[in-house]
């Protein structure tokens, strides 16, 4: 066995609890982790765009749904930190498990969508989409949560995630 007189015993052990915690800063976990303010709740914004739409065919208007928002933002951020974009991300992947896990009102529908600039043509690219337009004018969902995220390492595309639930809606009381 070495003998290190006390001073560099000292020295030496310092410098070795120095190297493991410089080791356990250069550990990370598979998830990139997005910057804050990268993302938003853009739920209101499409509100508007397609409770127009829909009023136009004929189809009652959609409320916001908070527990659909929130799956919205989990979609957008999951696909931003994926850097790409899918309904299913991991081999274990559910949607019907998410929507469940989040609250979500089912039936629920989610369209998605990466590279718009803004919610209105996140929307549009959503409109002039066949299942895109099926799923937002379907009759059985009257909840809505639209997200965006961006993700600088992977890109910083703009990640759309729409979510449509079915919550009981509540009737307004009645003008006394």
């Amino acid at each position: 066995m070495a003998y290190f007189p006390l001073t560099s015993r000292r020295a030496f052990l310092a410098g070795t609890a120095a190297l493991s915690l410089a080791t356990l800063a250069g550990c990370s976990t598979t998830e990139v982790l997005a910057p804050p303010g990268s993302g938003s709740d853009e739920t209101d914004t499409v509100l508007g765009l397609i409770n127009k739409l829909r009023q136009s065919r004929g189809l009652g208007p959609l409320v916001r749904d908070e527990a659909a928002a929130k799956a919205a933002l989990s979609q957008a951020d999951r696909m931003a930190k994926a850097g790409k974009m899918s309904h299913l991300i991991g081999l274990t992947d559910s949607f019907l498990g998410r929507m469940k896990s989040q609250s979500v009102a089912l039936p629920a529908a989610e369209n998605i969508a990466v590279g718009q600039a803004d919610a209105a043509k996140a929307f549009d690219a959503w409109v002039h989409s066949p299942k895109h337009l099926e799923n937002m004018l379907g009759p059985r969902y009257s909840g809505l949560g639209v997200a965006v995220m961006r993700n600088p390492k992977s890109g910083n595309h703009p990640y759309w995630a729409m979510v449509l639930s079915s919550p009981p809606v509540m009737d307004m009381p009645a003008a006394g």
